[in-house]
């Protein structure tokens, strides 16, 4: 495997906001990821969008037109309809569940939780996201949301609720987010945009997993891929990747390897970014790094001038800077 390239810090991200706690949200690859965005992009969709981290650092930094957030998960959408067109009414909401809760917090989360799986409100959502374990959600077979609530905290107070929400609507403003299938969006993709995938990694995407609400089968996604790759269609996706415990008393480090590298066939500019410490293995007593795939299509490399200005995009002098907005 070639070195990965460090991780990076864009001062012009330091200040992005956040509206949405997510397991795995690619807050801080973002960093990584924007920089890769041509300044000619015309609308960045974003088909798996969870917290939409990338979407937003790049309306952040003014790289393109717009964006278009979305996703499968119907009541995920809900919420984020609801966080771009009223934020204030969304943080009325959620400040009243948040002082509800605190008479006996673990029944009141237990309750919520049952209202969301029956009506799907975006509020109740929220609520849960900030309040349950680890922001992870979780499924059960019939696609309700199981997850328990951290009993640490109370979730994030209304005040900071209430600015992120804001921020991030002011930021988003203008652009979409709806209800639809990563492969609809795909293929949908105009010459002068850029998708970003993010989906469900192998090992977790082979057949319904209790951590999204539907699979992600690794045949049918190649063939996608396959058929954006013949249509010129500039992609990014992130997939797959590696984690390295640290050494043992014997002095070796463990390496774990997360899926297969996608075929050789599609012509992808293969990247090994290194996402620092893993905050899960942290959790569970481990010290692990982790390096994640970034594959870039040959539309988009192209785009950018080729394999050597990508590594200069993330290695050169303007590796610690803004990209320059359009």
């Amino acid at each position: 495997m070639l070195a990965p390239f460090p991780p990076r810090r864009l001062p012009g991200l330091s200040d992005a906001p956040h509206a949405i706690p997510y397991q795995g949200s690619k807050r801080q690859l973002a960093h990584a990821i924007v920089p890769l965005l041509p300044p000619d992009t015309a609308r960045l969709l974003e088909p798996f969008a969870g917290s939409a981290a990338v979407a937003i650092a790049a309306r952040h930094l003014r790289i393109g037109d717009t964006a278009e957030i979305s996703d499968v998960n119907e009541p995920l959408m809900r919420l984020w309809q609801r966080v771009l067109a009223e934020p204030v009414a969304l943080a009325d909401d959620y400040e009243r569940l948040w002082h509800e809760q605190l008479a006996d917090p673990k029944a009141y989360y237990d309750a919520v939780r049952t209202r969301f799986n029956q009506t799907h409100e975006p509020h109740c959502l929220l609520y849960l996201l900030a309040r349950c374990v680890k922001a992870a959600v979780r499924y059960n077979r019939d696609g309700g949301f199981n997850q328990g609530p951290d009993r640490r905290r109370l979730g994030a107070r209304p005040a900071a609720m209430r600015t992120r929400l804001a921020a991030t609507a002011r930021v988003l403003s203008g652009c979409r987010a709806y209800t639809a299938d990563y492969a609809d969006v795909l293929s949908s993709a105009e010459p002068a945009d850029v998708v970003y995938l993010d989906p469900p990694y192998q090992g977790v995407s082979q057949a319904r997993d209790h951590r999204y609400m539907a699979g992600l089968p690794r045949e049918a996604f190649v063939a996608r891929l396959r058929e954006a790759v013949a249509r010129n269609t500039s992609f990014l996706l992130s997939y797959d990747g590696l984690s390295y415990d640290g050494p043992s008393r014997e002095g070796d480090a463990a390496e774990r390897t997360y899926g297969d590298p996608l075929p050789a066939e599609l012509g992808l500019l293969h990247l090994h970014l290194d996402a620092g410490t893993s905050s899960q293995a942290t959790l569970n007593g481990r010290h692990t790094r982790t390096v994640e795939s970034l594959y870039l299509s040959p539309a988009l490399a192209a785009r950018l001038g080729g394999p050597d200005a990508v590594h200069a995009a993330l290695t050169g002098p303007a590796a610690g800077g803004s990209p320059a907005p359009r």
